[in-house]
């Protein structure tokens, strides 16, 4: 079997989809990594097709489509588009890469870049990328083992939102920088009545937080290759979270949809977000006008002073299919994002901002303050989620939150927990 026409099986693997289903197994063959011809074809067509799940959102979709109108009408050239849902995105995708069925440019979340560039479909853009513009955090959310696969459309990170009203109305006077100076602003919070002081992930589908939280307590997670879940540092972190669930700083079963309805409500003193969140947040606040002045994104506390906050990255790129149309499409992806007039559009459209510097200094970015805060307290210091380079990211994830929730119930203790994410965590890297 060539890279250039994988088996049905090895793109879902590739996906960490695996033949019968998200729970499948998702292993790459060997010998669908590098090389690869992708849609075969006239590399130098004007033609081109982009793939995005944003077209398929009323939020985004009049924006995209008039960047696409704009190119064409620009560049005498026709660009055929393809959307499915996010939440089958991924599968989707790799089925038709599979078929042959996409030409040019794809858009993709950060954390699957490694799974799709193992396809060996992607074409290289690091001569674009030199020429970008973009930020150290944005390149990086598109580089896959030495290689520029992405160029970044709207880069950020998982960070902390907080509610600066319901932080006076506590006399919590001053922003917490450490671990000590946080639990004592989570207790203040707890004095205030209806109040959830810090509305962390505690349901299994976003319990992936807890790895900026463990690298906050000095564990590198995984380090050459090797999983290092079950050292004192990780076992400190989730003991910890036990903590601030035993004393009702936390709560139990909260996703990410969950905080985001509690915040806006006005119950929550603070909770774990991209930087997009503030939107949704507040179309369904109690009171937005009032909350949306309040909404204060927060540097990560350290452990102790001096140490540099964690963060996980969080963004779009868009990568190239090799083949019909991928000098076009390359093209495209470079003014896609990296353009200022056409960054700016999109940032005035749906709030997500640019990867280029001077695209966050453009005056109506820079004029926003949560977006700037954001960029220089939380994105600045991210970086990628310690498994994002193996295919197995989702179901690694999936484990070890297993073990973090079976503490939070009382099932497990923190050292048996994270002994057990560990093997379970290295079984699936080698699988």
């Amino acid at each position: 079997m060539s890279p250039s026409h994988l088996s049905r099986r090895s793109v879902l693997r590739a996906a960490g989809i695996g033949a019968v289903g998200i729970a499948g197994s998702g292993v790459l063959s060997a010998c669908a990594t590098g090389g690869g011809s992708g849609n075969g074809g006239n590399t130098a067509s004007k033609d081109f097709g982009f793939t995005s799940w944003s077209l398929s959102e009323p939020a985004y979709k009049p924006a995209i489509e008039r960047f696409i109108k704009s190119w064409e009408s620009s560049n005498g050239s026709k660009i055929s588009t393809t959307t499915m849902p996010y939440n089958q995105y991924l599968q989707e995708l790799s089925l038709k890469l599979n078929g042959r069925q996409l030409s040019g440019a794809v858009q993709l979340d950060i954390a699957w870049l490694a799974a799709i560039a193992q396809t060996g479909t992607l074409a290289q853009l690091d001569e674009q990328a030199t020429s970008g513009g973009y930020t150290v955090a944005g390149l990086a959310s598109g580089h896959y083992k030495d290689t520029q696969y992405g160029l970044p459309w709207t880069t950020g990170a998982i960070g902390l939102i907080g509610n600066q009203d319901l932080l006076d109305e506590a006399g919590v006077r001053t922003a917490p920088t450490t671990i000590a100076q946080f639990e004592d602003a989570l207790r203040a919070l707890k004095e205030l009545k209806g109040v959830t002081p810090y509305a962390a992930s505690t349901a299994i589908a976003q319990l992936g937080d807890i790895f900026p939280w463990m690298q906050t307590f000095g564990s590198p997670v995984l380090k050459d290759g090797k999983v290092l879940l079950g050292d004192d540092a990780s076992i400190d972190a989730v003991t910890w979270y036990k903590k601030l669930y035993d004393e009702k700083l936390i709560a139990k079963d909260v996703d990410r949809n969950g905080a985001r309805a509690l915040f806006g409500r006005g119950s929550v003193g603070f909770y774990d977000d991209a930087v997009v969140g503030k939107a949704p947040t507040l179309a369904n606040a109690k009171d937005p006008k009032k909350l949306g002045p309040a909404m204060v994104p927060f540097s990560r506390p350290v452990l102790k002073a001096g140490d540099s906050p964690r963060a996980q990255l969080w963004g779009h790129v868009i990568v190239v299919i090799k083949g019909d149309g991928q000098d076009a499409a390359s093209r495209f992806a470079l003014k896609t994002t990296s353009d200022v007039a056409t960054t700016t559009e999109y940032f005035k459209a749906v709030s997500l901002p640019p990867a280029t510097a001077k695209g966050l200094a453009a005056p109506e970015i820079a004029a926003d303050r949560f977006t700037t805060d954001w960029t220089r307290r939380i994105t600045g210091t991210a970086t990628p989620g310690p498994f994002w380079a193996y295919a197995k990211n989702a179901q690694i994830i999936s484990a070890v939150a297993q073990q973090v929730q079976a503490v939070l119930v009382g099932q497990s203790s923190p050292k048996k927990a994270m002994q057990t994410a560990r093997e379970q965590a290295a079984q699936l890297l080698k699988d």
